[in-house]
């Protein structure tokens, strides 16, 4: 077994438990280790720290698994972690109402490197790093003992996989191939997820619980403006909060036959609706200078951010659609608004939420705060793992 060990004075985070180790803080890597396996982490003074799996490609070069000394990183090992996972899921989703939820969150449940999402009767899973990538038949197998599920689907299609000095990989890992639409329960509604080829594993699970949440904000709101729609998902809760008429913007015309599909799948017979296909900053400007204005307005973007250098961008696209937003809404209209850039910060996108009312001219209260949900923990000791931030606001 290889040793890494550190360089003096950088084990505090090791010490706290955080998962990652990154290049610039290691001295030196004893024994032959291949990269994948298993390494004990030592301090400079060659005290142990933990075990980790090594990858000498990859910027963070150990993902930690376990600081306990004594303790197998063997297949118990991980049907132990995959067992505490699931359980913690059956305390936190309600599993008559709702069948599509994350099962394994990488990092946040101890096993970096790993996402397992459920759909109804399939999983969908993704090997994000070496280490988990070289023990993917081993997790499969007890995915496939622990949930007995009709099938598991590889979603590993990521650019993350890139930095790790792997290709993308997608396909049927075990059981059936998943249909072209997998009927899922969220919270009683219903909706087909594109478990193949959808975005991230099919639907945008880590809102389900923001998605409750708009229900009673559209009782008496007239008109819902949902940008960046996706599959309409916070349409079907819109319109079963009373919202009277709901405008759908996506630049994915396949996206939005499938919102259209998720209204009449829901009992909703949605006449007076809208399906707008097109860039959302354009759709907004446009709306703007035609005078337009609406009584709720939902921001849910994709990550604008996927690199450091990348975030200062991000803050100006994140100002430009919400200041947009501001300017549509009537007086005492509501913003819901989101960013999932794990790179900006939840103070970061207030302060620019801030700047765009400036610009706009409004006072706005913040009403609520909102984060993904529990089946997407935050571990304390990860809070790299708290990626999406909302706001829900009002203006005055």
């Amino acid at each position: 077994m290889g040793v890494v060990t550190l360089k003096p004075d950088r084990e505090k985070p090791i010490l706290n438990r955080h998962p990652w180790i990154f290049s610039g803080a290691i001295r030196r890597i004893e024994g032959k280790p291949v990269d994948g396996e298993i390494v004990q982490v030592q301090d400079s003074r060659g005290g142990f720290l933990a075990w980790g799996t090594l990858n000498r490609r990859s910027q963070i070069t150990v993902r930690l698994l376990s600081w306990d000394p004594d303790e197998a990183i063997d297949r118990a090992f991980f049907r132990r972690r995959l067992e505490r996972a699931i359980a913690a899921r059956a305390r936190f989703v309600d599993q008559v109402a709702t069948n599509a939820y994350r099962l394994v969150n990488a990092e946040s449940d101890l096993l970096p490197g790993l996402v397992v999402d459920r759909y109804a009767d399939y999983l969908a899973v993704q090997f994000l790093t070496l280490g988990m990538e070289r023990r993917k038949a081993e997790i499969v197998a007890l995915l496939e003992e622990l949930i007995g599920p009709r099938g598991i689907y590889e979603r590993s299609d990521v650019e993350v996989r890139e930095k790790e000095g792997l290709p993308p990989m997608a396909g049927p890992l075990a059981g059936e191939e998943p249909p072209d639409r997998v009927d899922v329960r969220e919270n009683g509604y219903r909706f087909l997820v594109d478990v193949k080829e959808g975005q991230k594993t099919g639907f945008y699970l880590d809102q389900r619980e923001n998605r409750r949440k708009i229900v009673p904000y559209c009782r008496d709101r007239l008109s819902v403006l949902n940008a960046f729609a996706y599959t309409g998902a916070f349409a079907v809760y819109a319109a079963a909060g009373g919202a009277s008429r709901i405008v759908n913007v996506e630049a994915s015309a396949r996206a939005l036959e499938l919102a259209q599909a998720h209204m009449a799948l829901n009992g909703f017979d949605r006449r007076e609706d809208e399906v707008v296909v097109g860039d959302v900053f354009q759709v907004l400007r446009r709306y703007r200078d035609q005078s337009r204005v609406f009584d709720l307005v939902i921001l849910d973007p994709p990550k604008f951010a996927l690199t450091q250098s990348q975030v200062q961008a991000a803050c100006r696209g994140y100002k430009d659609i919400n200041l947009l937003a501001l300017r549509i809404l009537r007086p005492g209209g509501i913003l819901f608004t989101f960013s999932c850039s794990g790179l900006v910060s939840a103070d970061l996108f207030q302060k620019v939420v801030f700047g765009a009312s400036v610009d706009a001219g409004r006072d706005v209260q913040i009403i609520e705060r909102l984060s993904q949900g529990p089946d997407h923990p935050v571990l304390l000791a990860f809070p790299e793992g708290e990626y999406l931030k909302g706001l829900v606001c009002q203006v005055m």
